[in-house]
């Protein structure tokens, strides 16, 4: 069997299992429905017609997975080398920040081809600038990358805030947003389908590319996996972890100039729900896999999308999908333990005297 079949393969068992987590999460909440008195086959029902279940919610699906695909590489990609990023939320936001500055202030008058490039890479560069002043402290000044990243977030959110009631408020000022782009800086797109969505899938594999088949990759896994003993081989697990973070950053980025130029066509407070945040447990259920962050992020943006169906036809609540999301990734961390602890031939861990 070839290596590019293997690769196949072994991406198709590590799939198994999330793809058990996700139904055995649908099935606990579909029963915690029941309890609450709802009719668990008709919400069930509703979420999947709300996700898939005609051309508008693939549509909406699509729409919600493409920021999910890119937010969850950068977590992915960061996690794989030992670099704890939460930082994608501020990351994206600050992406969505420069691209808007950029469309509707810097490039007024400039040439139509140049616009959405310029756009495009002023996102990346935001993300990447947040990213990188996580790392730079990581590097110099041993600052935790955990808090700086959080912390960064609460500053993207701020700057954006300020950008909209201040310099990068529409002209008539009405409302806190900025004045919709111009039209040669958004997006091609085939009806609501943007093309970020390709390029997200593009940059999926780019990723794995990278992270496997690349001399960089191998670097970034070495510090991740054992940052001593790459230090001992002349690796900088410092050097390596900004970097990491300034990837990442530019990823998540990308995220939020392709939801100004693909999706909102302006910036406003609370431009992200929380994608960066979701975007960690599409990582996790992925499993740090490039490749599988693509159904991973399509799974939570089918719950995402279907989440309005579900309330107004069965009348559930939409913040149970949100409890989907979170049995989800705990159910594929309890199958992956159990698995190598199979693996390893180690049974369960017997009870400790003096404790329950």
């Amino acid at each position: 069997m070839s290596a590019r079949a293997h690769g196949l393969a072994a991406l198709a068992r590590g799939a198994a299992g999330p793809a058990a987590a996700a139904a055995a999460a649908l099935v606990v909440v579909g029963v915690f429905v029941a309890l609450l008195g709802y009719e668990p086959q008709r919400a069930l029902t509703a979420l999947v017609a709300g996700s898939v279940g005609s051309g508008a919610a693939w549509t909406a699906t699509l729409l919600k997975a493409s920021p999910l695909l890119l937010t969850g590489l950068a977590v992915a990609l960061s996690f794989r080398c030992g670099v704890w990023n939460i930082g994608a939320e501020g990351q994206l936001l600050a992406g969505a920040l420069c691209a808007t500055a950029v469309a509707t202030r810097a490039l007024p008058a400039a040439p139509a081809v140049w616009v959405l490039p310029a756009v495009v890479l002023a996102g990346a560069a935001g993300g990447a600038l947040i990213g990188a002043v996580a790392g730079g402290l990581r590097a110099t000044r041993g600052v935790n990358e955990v808090i700086s990243t959080i912390l960064l977030n609460f500053v993207a959110i701020q700057m954006v805030a300020l950008a909209v009631h201040g310099p990068l408020q529409e002209a008539a000022g009405a409302y806190p947003k900025s004045d919709p782009l111009p039209v040669a800086a958004m997006l091609p797109a085939v009806g609501r389908l943007h093309a970020g969505l390709a390029a997200a899938l593009a940059l999926a594999f780019a990723t794995q590319i990278l992270l496997f088949r690349s001399a960089v990759g191998f670097r970034l896994r070495a510090v991740g996996h054992a940052p001593r003993a790459a230090r001992f081989a002349g690796i900088s697990p410092q050097r390596y972890g900004g970097l990491v973070l300034a990837l990442a950053g530019g990823l998540a980025g990308l995220a939020g100039a392709f939801e100004v130029a693909g999706v909102t066509g302006t910036l406003y407070e609370g431009l992200s729900p929380g994608t960066g945040y979701t975007a960690i447990a599409v990582a996790l259920l992925a499993r740090l896999q490039p490749l599988a962050v693509i159904p991973s992020a399509l799974f939570f943006g089918a719950l995402d999308a279907g989440a309005g169906a579900m309330q107004r036809e069965a009348g559930v609540p939409a913040v149970v999908t949100q409890m989907v999301q979170g049995l989800v990734v705990l159910l594929s961390v309890g199958l992956t333990v159990a698995r190598a602890r199979r693996a390893a031939g180690v049974g369960p861990v017997p009870p400790q005297p003096g404790i329950g």
